[in-house]
């Protein structure tokens, strides 16, 4: 493969595949090579803690192209592929059975990896973790054996997990160090509306906990001991503690990395010829006027399309206020904006709390920094738009629901 002509992307997920794609959509005729360790094709990771680990979804609504897209696009689709080193003076990469695959634009879409408890029965069998697709598997298989789980981590991949356990039949215990779930990304007071979700709906949650050891038996866990020197019986223990970015490669090829590989406003990181996108770039946003590394679904969606057009020597640059949104029994979420933890002022709600149908609203004095819409839909775009605009607005309106989120900036369409 010629490396004057050649693109190829290392991870290929959700935001591999999108930039392939991309590039395809916007012309390119060149040689595209995707490498992968897994041995699935790309597939979107939402469903895995949702739709797919409650057995709504079949497997195959989950990969993002049909299996012959590729071939059809002329896609060097590489699974089970590693990537050992990048060369960025040679413009190649290294394989793990040492061959080479030079490139002209290179685009690092690695993802992100679960991290691990570092405490004594940790490797026991019967401790999951939950980022591929086997591990949905498992999880979905382990809710068909178990009649009780412990779930260490009260953040997102927790709860919806834990959602999906109860929804199974399955007794929950959760185990989270603060004093609320989700507490540092949203607050205390919408911190205990979830925290009121799971507890309605028999979950065990203990908050202000902290684990000390995953006992077993016969090399299986079967439970947790706190440092309290309690202990919860589980015939599985689920860990949803967080990720940490796969910027290795890059850090070996001496890109610049700090949280993520560090990358500017069009993606590209500090080699001009190599770009990353995805849970692994933290990427300088240009409303934000910081970097910023988000792990969620619509950065991996929306982010390699920038880099894809970037690559082609297109001027972009990735501006998108964060997305993400999340599903736990009755309960559907979307948050639009950013807020640094304790970096709002205040809280605004439109709507009623109790029964959990309402917008909020986190402002600094009077400008909206970020919105999250629960069971109240078709308000992402306005939400957005009062985020973006940067303006003071009147929190009396934000609160009132006979006034339409779009007329608060001054028009019928929020855009004046």
């Amino acid at each position: 493969m010629a490396a004057n002509t050649a693109f190829v992307i290392v991870g290929a997920g959700l935001a591999g595949a999108k930039a392939a794609q991309t590039l395809r959509e916007e012309g390119f005729d060149g040689p595209i090579a995707l490498a992968r360790e897994e041995s699935e094709r790309p597939y979107e990771r939402p469903p895995l803690s949702k739709s797919y680990l409650l057995g709504k979804d079949e497997r195959e609504t989950l990969y993002v192209h049909p299996s012959q897209w590729y071939a059809e696009h002329d896609v060097d689709l590489r699974p089970g592929t590693t990537v050992t080193a990048i060369d960025p003076a040679a413009h190649e990469v290294t394989l793990a059975d040492g061959s080479r695959i030079g490139y002209a634009k290179l685009l690092l879409t690695t993802g992100s990896s679960p991290r691990r408890l570092p405490m004594p029965g940790a490797d026991l069998d019967g401790v999951l973790y939950l980022r591929r697709l086997a591990d949905s598997d498992r999880i979905k298989d382990a809710f068909a054996s178990a009649s009780r789980i412990a779930v260490i981590g009260a953040g997102w991949i927790g709860l919806e997990t834990a959602a999906a356990a109860r929804t199974a039949g399955v007794q929950v215990t959760v185990l989270e160090r603060a004093e609320l779930p989700l507490l540092h990304v949203l607050g205390r007071e919408v911190s205990q509306i979830f925290a009121d979700l799971h507890t309605d709906h028999g979950t065990d949650l203990r908050c202000g906990v902290q684990v000390a050891e995953i006992t077993g038996v016969g090399g299986r866990a079967n439970g947790v001991l706190l440092t309290d020197g309690s202990r919860i019986d589980a015939d599985a223990v689920v860990v949803g503690i967080g990720i940490t970015p796969n910027s290795r490669l890059a850090t070996a090829a001496g890109l610049e990395v700090d949280n993520g590989i560090r990358v500017d406003a069009r993606l590209r990181t500090s080699h001009p010829d190599i770009f990353a996108a995805g849970d692994v770039a933290n990427a300088f946003h240009p409303l934000l006027g910081k970097h910023l590394r988000v792990e969620h679904w619509a950065n991996a969606l929306n982010q390699p399309q920038i880099a894809a057009k970037a690559m082609l020597g297109q001027d972009v640059t990735y501006d998108r206020v964060p997305y993400f949104f999340t599903d736990q029994y009755d309960l559907g979420m979307e948050y639009t904006g950013y807020v640094e933890p304790g970096g709002y002022d205040r809280m605004v709600f439109r709507g009623r709390t109790d029964t959990r149908e309402f917008v909020a609203f986190w402002l600094a004095g009077d400008r909206v920094l970020a919105g999250m819409n629960v069971n109240v839909w078709d308000v992402t775009d306005p939400i957005r738009d009062l985020v973006t605009s940067r303006r003071a607005v009147d929190a009396n309106e934000l609160v009132d629901i006979d006034v339409p989120l779009s007329h608060i900036l001054g028009s019928p369409d929020g855009a004046g």
